[in-house]
């Protein structure tokens, strides 16, 4: 029987509504990006979409971080001991980018793999970074990497000739994959749905595998530093120079941390 109050209330959305609401309005994005990719080939268009997206993104987790720490009460020593790493990194890469400095032997493994060497040991066992796990949404750490769908980039550099589909495709179609499922992944958890946490857990395992395999196909698809010298090449190689060699140097490394961050936060919770 209709009441008054029924009339009252305003009807809110069920969560599975949200979600495919959420998923669709990623997807739609994504075509968008595509389509722009595809009608301006600039590298000048790359160069701006790339700054773009790191300095949204990073803005956002510094956000997140400083609502986090000022939660859970740590001071802004906590933030600053945090972000000025991460700031630095970022400045780091962005220099070395551009003048080539991922194009030799080691420099794009070692910036893949050293910050996972340094960082994963101190975000893992740091009680204060499980404090301020506790003190976040668990929701921050999976919705924030919607930006993944910016991996587009590569489905339309394959269609243009630009790079090989043995890489791009699955590369870009997992990265947009991972990007449009954060979203819904992060509603889930909001609505406190049954299951929500299991299916974050494995949007997380599914984020991994899919950076591991766009590494391990973006390597096993360039031409080696050898194969380089061994044919006197100077020209483009489109993976490894500025401004796609920022995904691998800082996009890669930086989202497995949060997927590091996110698969303890909710641990943490469910252990709780």
């Amino acid at each position: 029987m209709t009441t008054l109050a029924t009339l009252a209330t305003p009807s809110r959305p069920t969560p599975i509504a949200r979600v495919v609401g959420l998923f669709l309005l990623a997807l739609l994005a994504t075509v968008a990006l595509i389509a722009l990719d595809l009608a301006i080939q600039t590298t000048t268009l790359q160069v701006v979409q790339q700054t773009l997206v790191f300095l949204v993104v990073l803005a956002v987790q510094l956000f997140g971080l400083w609502r986090g720490v000022a939660r859970a009460r740590l001071g802004g020593t906590t933030w600053l001991a945090i972000a000025a790493p991460v700031v630095a990194w970022l400045a780091v890469v962005w220099w070395l980018a551009p003048n080539g400095g991922f194009r030799g032997l080691i420099g794009l493994p070692l910036a893949i793999t050293l910050p996972l060497i340094v960082g994963v040991p101190l975000l893992l066992r740091s009680r204060r970074v499980g404090l301020l796990l506790d003190a976040l949404p668990a929701t921050w750490l999976v919705g924030v990497q919607v930006y993944r769908i910016f991996g587009s980039v590569f489905l339309a550099a394959w269609l243009l000739g630009n790079v090989p589909g043995i890489f791009a495709v699955p590369a870009g179609v997992g990265d947009v994959l991972v990007g449009l499922l954060a979203l819904p992944a992060a509603a889930l958890l909001l609505a406190g749905s049954g299951g929500a946490r299991t299916a974050a857990i494995a949007w997380n395992v599914l984020g991994i595998l899919d950076l591991a395999d766009a590494v391990l196909l973006g390597f096993l698809s360039s031409p080696t530093p050898f194969q380089l010298l061994a044919t006197n090449f100077s020209g483009p190689n489109l993976l490894t120079d500025y401004p796609l060699v920022m995904i691998p140097a800082f996009a890669v490394p930086a989202s497995l941390l949060l997927h590091a961050l996110s698969l303890r936060q909710l641990g943490r919770a469910t252990g709780r």
